[in-house]
């Protein structure tokens, strides 16, 4: 089906749909309703089988994913009749909980499946454009969790998992050539660390075949090549040799492996030298993969701060952003891959689900009151708003707790940009910074390190309420020593940049206490990814909690436990 894959089809396609979103909406709306109207959760709110969007609006509510856990509980416990959907569902989605450090369970069938393929087709035909790839193979660091079975026989996976299970996944990759360079057995492999070494060593033997780098975050690529700098002249000595190093373990994967590997002495000492001569592993993938075009992965939101150290890697490649979506659903392709990661926005594909926004602007003017939610088509250039889904997995009205800003139009479809996760907030009274403001606030205050020769590696933060009066405290993770009042600019920096007036206003009467910078021990993000996969995770999936609630206590720990030096602002 995909070998003679037409690209300019797909893109015609993507054309044809985008010119009137308003009808296509409605269209989608309607064959979601019609198809799922004796699902139980319709019929309660009292929809009875009407599918025009007036009426659904007024019948069923907002709803966030604690309105729908009784719901997908009964379907966990093996409740097979149309509880959200009319057909059963197959398969359940875990999301990874590093926002709120609890992992929930969301629906996943077929339709969801062939949402994701319209997708990664869509996007993958606009770069194609901007930078054709022959037959090819892609070095893509992809780690599947194992499926585990609920109480009534359902297997439940990552979202990523639930993917590249299912049949039609490798003939799609094969089809728009960005098939993986490792076998299954390293895609599956049980231990993370076992994976990414084998991952590596493929595409170093494959490395002229290589033409995409990619990972599901910027996060995963970073760690991949941060672990090859330690572990590069390992790699070369099992090429070298043709013999698996011993910390592959797995006999799956070492049987799989032994037939790749083959002494090669040529190709380790040509690795060796290009190693060698690299001056601090700048342009490092270019390097070792002359063949490649670009890399790729999700690069906005959480993942930006990492932009930089992969920058670094990748030299003059281009950075392409990966979709937009969440382990709920999709809702947007980058039809504009040239665009850096930090410009990228994300063209809604109107045909995949049923999308309403609430402006987030009224909601700050009315004092909390919620505006009502506009449709695909009433956006506003310039404007923010929270996401509503309505899918073909069971989703209705769904609140995705993402903060989107309309950038412009491709036709009559918006095209946005990830603001931030909504519900991520540094608050302690009338104060109320989110991810992005910390993102900022970190930003400005780092660029004082720069003359230091130090980097930050990572970053997160936490609302101290167990004293009398709050404080924010920011932990900071640096690539070596910086000196102390360097540090202790850093941390005035850092107070100053929280531009929130409630926040201004609340240090200057002292109701909210001096913020705290924490310098933790280097490798402490790392014992918190390690803590996220021991949870059942993928590397796929794990994103650094930019902010650490009080409940969270196992990452709280982490970071508390590996303090190793600590200031206090005078800013104010």
């Amino acid at each position: 089906m995909l070998e003679t894959f037409d690209f300019e089809k797909v893109i015609k396609e993507f054309e044809e749909i985008t010119k009137n979103v308003g009808k296509v909406q409605e269209e989608t709306l309607r064959k979601i309703l019609e198809e799922n109207a004796v699902a139980e959760y319709l019929q309660d709110v009292g929809l009875n089988g009407r599918t025009d969007s007036e009426s659904y609006k007024q019948c069923v509510p907002l709803a966030t994913h604690k309105d729908l856990e009784p719901y997908i509980q009964r379907i966990m416990d093996g409740d097979t009749s149309p509880i959200l959907t009319a057909q059963p569902i197959p398969t359940m989605s875990l999301s990874s909980g590093t926002t709120q450090g609890k992992r929930k369970f969301v629906p996943f069938n077929d339709q969801l499946f062939d949402n994701t393929m319209q997708i990664y087709l869509t996007s993958f035909a606009y770069r194609n454009r901007e930078f054709p790839i022959q037959n090819g193979k892609a070095l893509v660091f992809l780690y599947s969790s194992r499926q585990f079975i609920t109480k009534g026989g359902l297997p439940a996976g990552t979202a990523t998992t639930n993917v590249i299970r299912y049949p039609k996944f490798r003939q799609l990759m094969k089809g728009i050539q960005s098939q993986s360079c490792s076998p299954d057995e390293v895609i599956f492999g049980p231990d993370f660390h076992e994976s990414l070494y084998c991952h590596l060593l493929c595409g170093l033997l494959h490395y002229e075949e290589i033409q995409i780098i990619s990972s599901t975050f910027a996060h995963s690529l970073v760690q991949a090549f941060q672990t090859f700098e330690r572990i590069w002249e390992d790699l070369c000595s099992d090429i070298r040799d043709g013999i698996l190093n011993e910390r592959v373990t797995d006999p799956s994967i070492r049987a799989a492996m032994s037939k790749l590997l083959k002494p090669n002495p040529e190709l380790a000492d040509m690795i060796y030298e290009k190693c060698s001569g690299l001056s601090k592993w700048y342009g490092l993938i270019p390097e070792l993969f002359p063949n490649a075009k670009y890399v790729y992965g999700i690069m906005t939101g959480s993942m930006e701060p990492y932009v930089k150290q992969l920058r670094r890697y990748a030299g003059w490649l281009p950075l392409v952003c990966a979709d937009y979506g969440a382990s709920e659903g999709w809702v947007a392709a980058n039809v504009n891959p040239r665009s850096s990661p930090e410009d990228a926005t994300f063209a809604v594909l109107p045909n995949i689900g049923y999308f309403e926004f609430i402006p987030l602007k009224d909601t700050r003017k009315n004092g909390g009151t919620e505006p009502k939610p506009v449709g695909l088509a009433e956006v506003k250039v310039g404007e923010e708003y929270e996401i509503i889904l309505t899918n073909f997995g069971g989703l209705y009205r769904y609140r995705l707790g993402d903060a989107v800003k309309v950038m412009g139009f491709h036709n009559s479809t918006p095209e946005l940009k990830f603001v931030c996760r909504q519900n991520l907030m540094l608050s302690i009274n009338i104060d109320k910074n989110t991810e992005k403001d910390l993102q900022i606030a970190v930003e400005e205050a780092s660029k004082l390190l720069v003359a230091e020769k130090v980097e930050l590696l990572d970053f997160s933060s936490h609302v101290d309420l167990s004293k009398e009066v709050g404080n924010y405290v920011i932990f900071w993770e640096l690539s070596g020593e910086a000196d102390e009042n360097v540090l202790k600019e850093c941390c005035n920096c850092l107070d100053r940049s929280f531009a929130d007036a409630g926040y201004v206003s609340s240090r200057k009467v002292g109701g909210i206490g001096p913020l705290e910078l924490r310098i933790v021990r280097k490798g402490t993000f790392y014992k918190i990814m390690l803590h996220s996969l021991s949870m059942g995770n993928t590397l796929n999936q794990f994103k650094t909690p930019r902010c650490v609630g009080s409940s969270n206590k196992p990452i709280l720990q982490i970071v508390c436990n590996n303090v190793v030096k600590s200031y206090l602002s005078t800013a104010y």
